[in-house]
């Protein structure tokens, strides 16, 4: 590479002394540089696929085919991708109404004490469920993932390991166990490429209502602007998240979820030697399969979605803070429209060939900045979660490991380190203050199908969702109910007009046959 450099060099001296020489030296010093690029990208990938503890594999997110696969079914340490199932325990107990956006989580001194990366909340502190899902996906926190965790798991990070591990096998994680919340090393905490793979595409299947806190970049946490640890999203064009991990022995792993172009699929890359040697594996991919993914496909879900979590899961009685963090708002959009259930199990049986290293990286290596647009009916802004019309909360017993929760100090101590600030924040996860206009629209019984930011896409996704609903929603009545949230004019999609609760409640299992979110509730 050195000689080329020279040559281009010397090539550019002797042609200088004319203008079109100069022109011509310019753009072959460009060229080099680009050339340049990429074979250091691909010569990074090369040596990344050839890595002894590397593995990998890349689906088909549509289809459920696997495009590429090098050691997917062999154990390894997921580290930080522990929190991916962290994560969609969260999702689930939020779609349940066991838990709401703005829920107290609350720091026992075995979260506050967990090793970096961290928020740093002090034993006693809370922050908000919202607040967790941000510090999780942007800066990987150990602590936060861990005070999830024994919130979820009734004051017990292991009891909440137990769910986790039954969780990844009834959705055909067969060979991923785990034993904490966060990730960090042990030794029992085993997955493989094609069980991350299935989790990656389970969570964008099953909670497309939340999925886009996966390409969050940046957040506000009090004084403080946390930027993402993903430098795919953001820089790699149709990445919108996932997850990135690293330990000693696991090495340096990651997820991705790209939907592009009507195409869409879900890498991984475990064992990685370095972050740059992973990132360029996962470009690599990118690159070389996205364009053989299919553009059909997607009617149903790939994964099918595990029963709800079990009966012991309970959660405290929320112990609210004293005073709740200043943060900025933060639009959540869909990332695809909502999928039924009940679909086919996700075998993933194909090896590929390996990628070719002369892949074009200027191709799909491209600013990616604009606003995502929903690609479903159901726009959701992020509002704290309507609670479902019957709702069981049980208090428990505080065991003597775990400190009583006491009220967030009014200042946190903050992790040092990771201090550089983003100028793009995503801002700030204040609970919403729901001033809903309750004296608009119908009494009764109400069925809320999403969120829109104007009261005409608020009835065009009400319309929508009427042609799917069929009989149920024969006589209900569409209206939009305005509310402000955080300063902005927001608007709810109803129907109303139901007799009693069974006819909204029937209405809103027509919509979800149909593949779309609802809620029934008293209005």
């Amino acid at each position: 590479m050195q000689a080329k450099s020279g040559i281009v060099s010397r090539s550019v001296s002797s042609v200088s002394s004319s203008r079109s020489g100069s022109f011509f030296a310019k753009l072959m010093a460009i060229l080099s540089v680009a050339l340049a690029v990429v074979l250091v990208d691909s010569v990074s990938a090369e040596a990344e696929a050839a890595n002894s503890k590397y593995a990998g594999i890349v689906v088909d997110a549509k289809t459920g085919n696997v495009l590429y696969s090098e050691n997917a079914d062999r154990l390894q340490y997921p580290a930080s991708l522990t929190k991916m199932m962290t994560i969609y325990m969260t999702f689930e107990a939020l779609e349940q109404g066991r838990i709401r956006l703005d829920t107290p989580v609350p720091f026992s001194a075995h979260a506050a004490a967990q090793a970096p990366t961290k928020l740093g909340v002090r034993a006693g502190g809370t922050i908000t469920v919202e607040q967790g899902i941000l510090g999780l996906v942007t800066l990987s926190a150990n602590d936060a993932a861990t005070a999830l965790g024994e919130m979820l798991g009734g004051g017990s990070e292991d009891r909440f390991a137990q769910l986790m591990t039954a969780k990844a096998h009834a959705l055909g994680m067969t060979r991923t166990t785990y034993r904490n919340a966060n990730g960090l090393p042990n030794t029992a905490q085993m997955t493989t490429a094609r069980d991350q793979a299935r989790l990656g595409i389970a969570l964008r299947q099953h909670f497309p209502q939340y999925y886009g806190y996966f390409s969050t970049r940046a957040f506000k946490f009090g004084t403080r602007t946390i930027r993402s640890h993903n430098r795919l999203v953001g820089s790699v064009r149709g990445v919108d998240g996932i997850k990135t991990g690293y330990t000693r022995a696991a090495g340096f792993n990651l997820v991705s979820s790209v939907q592009v172009d009507g195409k869409s699929i879900v890498g991984v890359v475990l064992g990685g030697a370095s972050t740059p040697a992973r990132d360029a594996q996962m470009r690599n991919l990118i690159a070389t399969y996205l364009p053989k993914a299919s553009s059909r496909g997607g009617s149903s879900a790939l994964i099918a979605q595990a029963a709800p979590a079990p009966a012991m899961i309970v959660t405290p009685a929320p112990v609210m803070p004293q005073k709740a963090q200043p943060q900025v708002a933060k639009t959540i959009t869909a990332a695809q429209p909502p999928v039924s259930a009940a679909a086919a199990d996700l075998s993933l049986p194909h090896k590929g060939p390996l990628p070719d290293a002369r892949y074009q990286v200027a191709e799909t290596e491209v600013a990616y900045t604009e606003t995502a647009q929903p690609k479903s009916d159901n726009p959701l802004i992020a509002q704290p979660m309507p609670a479902p019309t019957k709702v069981k909360t049980t208090t428990f017993k505080e065991q003597a490991s775990l400190s009583v929760p006491k009220p967030a100090p009014a200042s946190t101590r903050l992790e040092q380190g990771d201090t550089a600030v983003d100028n793009v924040t995503t801002a700030s996860t204040t609970p919403t203050t729901a001033a809903a206009s309750s004296n608009n629209g119908p009494t009764g019984w109400v069925v809320q199908v999403g969120v829109s930011p104007s009261r005409q896409m608020a009835m065009d996704l009400l319309e929508s969702a009427k042609s799917k609903g069929g009989k149920a929603l024969s006589s209900a009545k569409p209206f939009a109910v305005a509310y402000a949230a955080g300063g902005d004019q927001l608007y709810r999609a109803r129907f109303g007009g139901f007799d009693d609760q069974r006819d909204a409640v029937n209405a809103c299992k027509a919509l979800k046959k149909a593949g779309i979110k609802c809620w029934a509730a008293a209005q």
